[in-house]
């Protein structure tokens, strides 16, 4: 298979839910307005799913997992006004054609272990929160209930940037190129000192080569941080990166941690460059046997057998 575990879609019913919105995160047509950020302009054609999978069917794409937009900050929402919103993007996402999959998404506010459950059991293969939620040892606590059900279940959690709020106020690329870097960067980290030792068997994945935090091993280790053993259970993923960051990463942390994702339609996957610069064994690792894992796709498919 080929597997991309990073993309995002909207559908009709969650840009309405949006739209419904008067006070950040709201659309206004096809404008979006979040706190502390300039306006932007979304382009409805990212959003025409029918016309995405299509593109994604033409490339050999088997799976391309889908997630909601984290910056958003829909997470951090009072309970009551996230509901709405997360049931519509759950609703409109679980509905996308083939070849897409979802990612569950959940309030860090109050974290709803049994909403999550319900999640799963509709069809999505794990949970995605934003790194901001997971940066130190109270939000392992807050968020340690979804957590445990993720271990319970065998799925596994994605961890994609947060909101970056008035980040943006300081240029319009700064979010990407400083705030999300950092969160994912801390994010590693956080997992390594807190989330392993609470969560042994949760599997994660960490969006953008978690910020290349995973280059940073020999002076964490100078400076009494974690050791740098490969835990087998944890992935990074592409998106956003090219093969330079990617090979450093791989001298780092091995053939076997690293899995395709892209960011569509925010970034473009870099599969087509895998084989010629990796050669074919490491691009078949990192577009289907590690992303095989990363999902347990085998333990998946006879659980969906079986109900």
């Amino acid at each position: 298979m080929l597997i991309d575990v990073h993309q995002h879609l909207w559908s009709a019913d969650f840009v309405d839910a949006l739209r419904r919105r008067r006070t950040a995160p709201f659309l206004d047509g096809w404008t979006l307005h979040l706190d502390g950020e300039p306006p932007y302009a979304v382009d409805p054609r990212a959003h025409d799913a029918e016309a995405r999978a299509e593109a994604e069917r033409s490339e050999g794409v088997d799976l391309a997992l889908v997630s909601l937009s984290a910056p958003l900050g829909i997470e951090y929402l009072p309970p009551d006004e996230a509901a709405p919103l997360l049931d519509a993007y759950h609703a409109g996402a679980l509905r996308a054609p083939a070849p897409f999959g979802v990612w569950a998404a959940a309030s860090v506010v109050e974290p709803d272990p049994a909403g999550l459950s319900a999640s799963l059991d509709a069809g999505c293969v794990g949970l995605q929160l934003p790194a901001t939620a997971l940066l130190g040892p109270q939000g392992y606590e807050v968020c340690g209930p979804l957590l445990a059900l993720l271990e319970e279940r065998g799925r596994p959690l994605f961890l994609h940037p947060g909101p970056a709020g008035e980040a943006a106020r300081v240029a319009g690329w700064w979010p990407a190129m400083v705030s999300y870097v950092n969160e994912m960067h801390a994010a590693w980290f956080a997992f390594r000192a807190f989330g392993r030792p609470a969560h042994p068997r949760l599997r994660v994945c960490f969006a953008m080569l978690a910020g290349l935090g995973p280059l940073h091993g020999e002076r964490a280790l100078a400076r009494g941080g974690p050791t740098g053993a490969i835990d087998p259970a944890v992935f990074v993923e592409t998106s956003s990166y090219g093969v330079r960051a990617t090979d450093a990463v791989l001298r780092v942390l091995g053939v076997d941690t690293i899995v395709l994702g892209s960011d569509r339609p925010y970034a473009e996957p870099i599969t087509a460059q895998l084989s010629d610069v990796f050669g074919p064994a490491a691009a078949r690792a990192f577009t289907s046997e590690n992303p095989g894992r990363l999902l347990d796709l085998a333990a998946m498919t006879t659980q969906h057998t079986a109900r």
